[in-house]
């Protein structure tokens, strides 16, 4: 059975690394047979958490922007995929932004069971994105049921277009072809 797969692209630059990798998946993913959809962070409003927990009774943020309609897509998914650039061995900013503005989703039942991370680093070590991937892994431990199902490590990627030719895009394709 096709599931629904929610792809959030988050690098600042929207041509970026990791954005392709998120474009190979999306192949993959569609390949395979699923409903795919790609959101661009770049591309939408998303301001800071303001840390005021209304959403926890409300079951929606109360800051009136793009966060809101993406937790829609978050909640309603059956595969979350979070495509990343490792910024001095974190995830981006703007990742973590909306990570923290998903918060309503903690108090509501959410379909989504398995995530996925793709991650590009200049570093040439697999290891500088360890904390990345704790990062994303603290999001999920506060989701029931959730797993880590698989992470894309493609390293020596600094400029756009670097990715061109990275073992990394064959395995996100490969990965994504293994939504089923």
């Amino acid at each position: 059975m096709a599931k629904r797969v929610l792809i959030i692209g988050t690098s600042p630059r929207k041509n970026g690394n990791s954005n392709r990798l998120a474009q190979e998946f999306e192949k993959g993913a569609l390949e395979a047979g699923n409903q795919v959809e790609v959101i661009y962070l770049c591309d939408k409003k998303i301001s800071f958490c303001k840390g005021c927990l209304a959403c926890m009774e409300l079951k929606r943020c109360v800051i009136d922007d793009d966060a809101n309609n993406i937790n829609e897509k978050i909640k309603d998914s059956d595969v979350i995929v979070w495509a990343t650039p490792v910024y001095y061995y974190c995830m981006s900013g703007q990742m973590k932004t909306m990570i923290d503005r998903s918060n309503p989703l903690f108090t509501t039942a959410n379909k989504f069971k398995d995530v996925y991370l793709l991650a590009t680093c200049a570093e040439n070590d697999e290891a500088a994105m360890d904390t990345t991937i704790a990062g994303l892994q603290g999001w999920i431990d506060c989701h029931s049921g959730v797993e880590l199902k698989g992470v894309v490590r493609a390293i020596g990627v600094t400029n756009v277009g670097d990715i061109e030719g990275n073992a990394g895009l064959k395995e996100a394709y490969e990965l994504g072809k293994s939504i089923n």
